[in-house]
């Protein structure tokens, strides 16, 4: 029965601590961290003060652990969208993987666009430990690579590397501008009809002529 009981408030305090996390990536989507307050927060979440305290020391940590969490899933949605790629294929395909999560998250709506405007924001104002999550990073970059240098060998890698930044840079816009939610408004198909070509151009960037 006390195990029952232990198991009973685990499992009570996982789910407080997941409502704590969900309410906070909404707010940081909405407003960036400066605009997350602890009473609106525990009041979305159904929690008390104490909650965020016991769980996360203060909601400075709770926000950084938000972050992470939608940072890290952001990467690991594009690491495996990127690393499914064949190094052959085209750079229309390449820009297909690149703004797939992007383009899933603008169709889905809900928290999955709370992930991407909070990747968005912190693109824009890194937080503090944002070298946590280099190797992801690394990896993402190294993905578009393989495809960017086969395609593109008479470019320089830091000039790839600059035009993968200009595209992630481009998504994060898209995700807080109001013309992400027009296009959010749109079939899957006609988003990624629109979105893809363009970030297939910035990968491509202008051709030099004699």
């Amino acid at each position: 029965m006390r195990e029952q009981k232990t198991d009973l408030r685990r499992e009570t305090g996982q789910r407080t601590r997941e409502r704590l996390l969900a309410a906070a990536l909404e707010l940081l989507a909405q407003r960036g961290q400066e605009g997350v307050t602890l009473r609106e927060l525990t009041e979305n979440a159904g929690a008390n003060v104490a909650a965020v305290s016991y769980h996360f020391g203060s909601l400075k940590a709770l926000c950084h652990a938000a972050i992470e969490q939608a940072l890290e899933r952001y990467l690991d949605a594009q690491i495996q969208e990127l690393g499914a790629v064949e190094s052959t294929a085209t750079l229309q395909d390449l820009a297909a993987a690149f703004t797939r999560p992007m383009i899933r998250a603008l169709a889905a709506g809900g928290q999955d666009l709370a992930v991407m405007r909070t990747v968005a924001r912190v693109g824009i104002d890194p937080p503090a430990g944002w070298d946590r999550l280099n190797e992801k990073f690394d990896r993402t970059r190294a993905e578009s690579l393989r495809v960017l240098t086969n395609h593109l060998p008479e470019i320089d890698e830091q000039e790839l590397i600059f035009r993968t930044r200009c595209a992630a840079g481009l998504l994060n816009w898209l995700a807080l501008a109001p013309i992400g939610a027009e296009l959010a408004a749109a079939p899957t198909e006609e988003i990624e009809r629109l979105l893809v070509p363009v970030v297939a151009g910035a990968f491509h960037g202008h051709e030099h002529t004699a």
